[in-house]
């Protein structure tokens, strides 16, 4: 069975953005792998890569994708919440506070500073 590898976002400010995520995946235990060679970061957890913010890779602007959302899996509906928190606490925008959105899934969403969404979940 296929699962999800890894996701990546660009960004037209990499500075900033590894400003942002740095903190906010470290808060999930999500750590620095290795710099990008366009200036951004690859991210992990347990030795995995799961996570990048980088320039895009034929070096025109980055853009958001109209309709695409990343989803951060939780341990908890605090840790939502926390995500969430934090993310905001970072500059992030809010796109709908946490709460339970669907039967058991817990769920909040932001979007980053470039303007990418985001979700952070728990599917209680």
């Amino acid at each position: 069975m296929a699962t999800l590898g890894y996701a990546t976002v660009g960004s037209n400010n990499l500075e900033r953005a590894n400003a942002f995520y740095t903190p906010l995946l470290g808060s999930f235990g999500i750590t620095p792998l290795f710099p990008h060679p366009t200036g951004g970061q690859i991210y992990g957890k347990d030795g995995a890569f799961v996570f990048g913010v980088i320039g895009a890779y034929d070096k025109q602007p980055a853009t958001v994708g109209n309709g695409t959302m990343i989803s951060f899996r939780c341990d908890s509906t605090a840790e939502v919440d926390a995500f969430h928190a934090k993310a905001l606490e970072l500059g992030g925008k809010d796109e709908g506070a946490p709460g339970f959105r669907a039967p058991n899934f817990y769920m909040s969403y932001f979007r980053d500073l470039d303007g990418n969404k985001m979700c952070a979940y728990h599917a209680a």
